[in-house]
């Protein structure tokens, strides 16, 4: 069974006057341990897409089969709980609690879970900053860390609830080019050594080049899936992508 399958999947963002078809019967499969990018220009449909994958947004119409299960039908509080179960979100933004220290911003979605003391849930959080290699930034707040030092802060807090998904929305977008070769590097170790999959958005070429299955978006229909990680570049770069 797939990890994700979506089918004829739909998303119309009704606007009054003006209906916007930011999905046009979309029907894709992701196995369990891939390493997808999802790309195309602005208007394309792959953020709507990432959040439809999220279980941030519902589609208008389409089957989204998560694990086997139906997302599409499920109500907020029930694709909440999926979210919080399945799926761990890296942002552009980092979107950390500045005056909390890095271990606290890390334990945050331990929160709702009733199983776990205090003590696990710091254990839990200590175990992942070590893992992203920020052991000696435990304590520090996100404005005694760099930018991909806050990234890594946001990775660990994405990994602490061990998702089966790592989805992560520019991820690189506020960092510098050496920084961000580091951040996808993670990526890929967390891919290849833990088994994690990866589904990414970027604008960057390079971010998309790092991953093993590139998925081109135009005007919301996919209109290229390709493990041939260099012919889909080739198109990126001439500018069939915009």
């Amino acid at each position: 069974m797939a990890l994700i399958q979506l089918t004829d999947v739909c998303k119309v963002y009704d606007l009054g006057e003006v209906k916007v078809e930011a999905l046009r019967n979309v029907s894709l499969t992701i196995e369990r341990g891939e390493f997808v990018a999802l790309v195309g220009p602005s208007g394309s449909g792959k953020s709507t897409l990432m959040n439809t994958l999220g279980c941030l947004d519902r589609p208008t119409s389409g089957s989204y089969l998560l694990d086997g299960r139906e997302i599409a039908t499920l109500s907020n509080d029930e694709r909440a709980e999926v979210r919080n179960e399945k799926l761990g979100f890296v942002f552009q933004n980092f979107n950390l609690l500045s005056r909390t220290p890095a271990v606290e911003n890390v334990e945050l979605p331990l929160l709702y879970s009733r199983r776990l003391s205090a003590r696990e849930r710091r254990r839990l959080a200590v175990e992942m900053l070590v893992k992203v290699g920020l052991a000696d930034r435990i304590e520090h707040h996100p404005n005694q860390l760099s930018g991909g030092q806050q990234q890594r802060v946001a990775i660990a807090r994405a990994l602490v609830n061990r998702p089966a998904i790592l989805m992560a929305d520019e991820p690189t977008g506020n960092l510098d080019s050496k920084t961000s070769v580091e951040i996808i590097k993670l990526f890929q170790k967390l891919n290849t050594e833990s088994g994690i999959t990866v589904i990414l958005v970027t604008h960057d070429a390079n971010v998309a080049r790092s991953a093993k299955r590139i998925i081109r978006l135009q005007d919301g229909e996919i209109v290229e899936d390709s493990t041939d990680v260099r012919t889909a570049m080739e198109h990126l770069l001439s500018g069939t992508a915009s």
